[in-house]
C-alpha cells in the first residue's frame, strides 16, 4: 500500500511579509478630462503655471514641461512612497454656468512620469483644502460624470 505519511509538523520558518506602501492607492477614484489652469508652488518658491488634465475627488494630473518639472521635483525623480514633496495648488471649478470658485489646496507630489521630450504628467495628490473646497471639487466631478462631458 505504500509507506505511511509523515505527519509530525516541523518548526515553521519565519514568512516574509511585504510591507504596504505607504502611498494609498487612488486609482480606484473616478476621473474627468478636464483642462485648467493650477498654479502651484513649493514652500519658499515663487508660483509656477501648469495645466491640469484630469480631476478628482483625491488628486489632480497635471501637465507641465521639462523646466516646471525641473523646479517642483528637483532631479526630475519619482518621489518615494511617503516621501511627497509638498506644494500649494489654487484654481478655480466652475459651479454655475457662469460663476467660479477659486480653490487653495496643500498637496502633495506623488507620482511622476515623461511623456514626452519636453512634458512630464504629475501626479497630484490633495492633503486639504481651505473652506468648502473638497465640496466644490466633489460637486464638479460628480456634474461631469453624470453629464458624460468629460
Amino acid at each position: 500500500m505504500g509507506k505511511p505519511l509523515n505527519v509530525e509538523s516541523a518548526p515553521a520558518k519565519p514568512m516574509r511579509v511585504k510591507p504596504r506602501s505607504a502611498e494609498p492607492n487612488l486609482r480606484d477614484q473616478q476621473r474627468v478630462e478636464v483642462s485648467l489652469t493650477v498654479t502651484v508652488n513649493r514652500p519658499g518658491q515663487p508660483p509656477i503655471e501648469c495645466e491640469m488634465c484630469n480631476l478628482s475627488r483625491a488628486g489632480m494630473m497635471l501637465r507641465c514641461t521639462n523646466e516646471v518639472t525641473a523646479t517642483l521635483i528637483p532631479g526630475k525623480r519619482p518621489p518615494a512612497p511617503g516621501d511627497w514633496i509638498d506644494v500649494h495648488a489654487r484654481f478655480e471649478v466652475p459651479v454655475l454656468a457662469q460663476q467660479t470658485v477659486s480653490l487653495s489646496a496643500r498637496c502633495h507630489i506623488a507620482h511622476l512620469r515623461r511623456v514626452a521630450r519636453d512634458e512630464f504628467h504629475l501626479g497630484i495628490r490633495f492633503v486639504d483644502f481651505d473652506g468648502r473646497g473638497f465640496d466644490y471639487v466633489d460637486q464638479y466631478v460628480h456634474r461631469l460624470l453624470t453629464d458624460g462631458t468629460h
